[in-house]
Formats: structure tokens, C-alpha cells, sequence
């Protein structure tokens, strides 16, 4: 296996096996919401006046697909729409007390996951750290200009 097999291979055993074991607890804690919508709720709740396009760019989706996110999340009660008072052509989005729950509910379990792995985070080195998120950083920097390379091409 050569290193960007060997990388990515680990990679999706990491993700997959993180997802596994959060899984179950996820869904009894948020039972009758779609990690979709809870992710959702999530980036409307960290975002300072998320729309579309801001959902859109940061979930790498397409804004037709954010549109029917966001329709399915005021249908729920999770979140609501709003506009300013200077720009009456924008929607944005807020949390709704309840989703506000959910993004609260999320948050914790979020925690409660970091600590369970800290200890494999507490090991490692500062060398390795930066390494790390320096290949991180530079990886996904790569993926960003293929995102906009095919973006540019798809409009051609």
C-alpha cells in the first residue's frame, strides 16, 4: 500500500470507528432528528448570520439542497428565519429555543466524546501536532482549489 492509501485508509477507520461509537449515544440522546438537521442546527448556532450561501459553502452543498435543510429545520421548530432592517433581500437564520436545545444537547455530547479521547490527545508530542495539522491544513487547502476547479468547470 503506498502512503496516500495507507493515509486515507487509516483515516476512514478512525472516522468510521469515532462515528460507530458515537452513534448510538447520538441517537438516543437527539432521537427523531437526521445528523443532517442536528449539523445544521449546529452551524446555524455558531455561525453569526448564517444564510444559504454561508450553510451552503460550509457544508459543500449545494444551495438548493441548504434551502431544503433549513426548510425542514423551521418545519421542525429549530430554527426561524429572520431579515435586518438594512437589507430586506438577505434571510438568515437563528436557533428557536428548541433548537437551541438541540444544539445544547449536541454540544455536550460533543464534550463528553473529547473526553474519552483525551488521553490519545495528551500523548502526543508537539512535533507531532504540528505535523499533523500542517498535513491537514495543506491537504485540505488542495481540496478546496479541486472544489473550485470543478465549481469553475461545471460553469463552463
Amino acid at each position: 500500500m503506498n502512503k496516500e492509501d495507507e493515509i486515507m485508509s487509516g483515516a476512514r477507520e478512525v472516522f468510521n470507528k469515532m462515528a460507530s461509537l458515537n452513534k448510538s449515544k447520538m441517537e438516543v440522546s437527539l432521537k427523531g432528528y437526521k445528523s443532517s438537521e442536528v449539523h445544521g442546527v449546529e452551524y446555524i448556532g455558531k455561525m453569526v448570520d448564517p444564510n444559504v450561501t454561508k450553510l451552503a459553502e460550509a457544508f459543500y452543498m449545494t444551495r438548493g439542497a441548504i434551502s431544503k435543510l433549513t426548510k425542514k429545520l423551521m418545519e421542525k421548530g429549530l430554527i426561524e428565519s429572520y431579515q435586518k432592517a438594512e437589507n430586506k433581500k438577505e434571510i438568515y437564520f437563528r436557533l428557536t429555543p428548541k433548537g437551541q436545545e438541540v444544539f445544547d444537547i449536541h454540544e455536550t455530547l460533543h464534550q463528553e466524546f473529547q473526553a474519552r479521547d483525551k488521553a490519545v490527545f495528551d500523548q502526543i508530542t508537539e512535533e507531532q501536532f504540528h505535523a499533523t495539522l500542517n498535513f491537514l491544513k495543506n491537504y485540505s487547502n488542495h481540496l478546496d482549489a479541486e472544489i473550485q476547479k470543478q465549481n469553475t468547470d461545471d460553469k463552463i
